[in-house]
Order: C-alpha cells, then structure tokens, then sequence
C-alpha cells in the first residue's frame, strides 16, 4: 500500500478489462455483474479513504440512436452499471482547432453545460 497520502485515484478505460475477458452476448451478464462488483469496492474505498475517484470509459456507436434522431448517437460502453455507480459524468469529445469541449452530462449539483478546453494548455503542462 502507498505510504504517502493521496486523494485521487484514476482507472484509466475501465471496460477495457472486462471487453478482454468477456466478448459476445453470451457472456454480457457476466460482465456487468463482474463490473458492478468492481464500481462497489471502488466506491467503497472512495468512501474509506475519503478519496476521489476518476473513471474513464469508452464510447460506441448506437445505430438506434440516428433512427431516434438523437444529436450524439454515442453511448458509454458498460451499460447502466457505470452510469448508476458514477456520481458525476463527463463526456469528452474533439472541438475546433485544438478545442476540446467537456460536457457536465449527469451531476447532483450542477447544471448540464459544456466547457472548452485549449490543448496546447495541456501540451505545456507536460513539458515541465
């Protein structure tokens, strides 16, 4: 275990290690269950070690969704176990130029807005 305190863990494309593991429908409950094992114990140490947590996922492409005229035919891959585990959801997405616009989607306290983001700022920080 880390000696040093910390107050932040991150779980770099969470899905990704259960997409490895369990591919096809046929293993799918499985998988969310598994999943939802996993959100459980990271909420939980979140809430032991008053720590926060940052979970990125991945997106796809839901072909219903252009039948539904939906403005953003993407979804988060894992279904409603990341969703209903997640206290605040970010959606990330490429803006103009060297943008990048963050959307506050699903949060108690906040209202649903869209943020931009200048990369090269980003690009600075990594040259220190």
């Amino acid at each position: 275990m880390c000696e040093e305190p910390f107050a932040l863990l991150v779980v770099d494309s969470i899905i990704s290690l259960f997409r490895v593991d369990f591919s096809g429908r046929g293993e799918l409950s499985e998988r969310q269950q598994k999943l939802n094992k996993t959100m459980s114990i990271l909420s939980k140490l979140s809430e032991q070690f008053n720590i926060a947590i940052l979970i990125t996922n991945q997106v796809m492409s839901d072909p219903g969704a252009t039948m539904t005229f939906i403005a953003n035919p993407m979804k988060p891959v894992g279904g409603h176990v990341i969703g209903h585990a997640s206290t605040i959801r970010l959606s990330l997405r490429k803006g103009k130029g060297d943008q990048r616009v963050c959307k506050v989607y699903d949060a108690p306290n906040l209202p649903e807005v869209e943020y931009r983001i200048k990369v090269s700022l980003m690009q600075q920080i990594n040259k220190i």
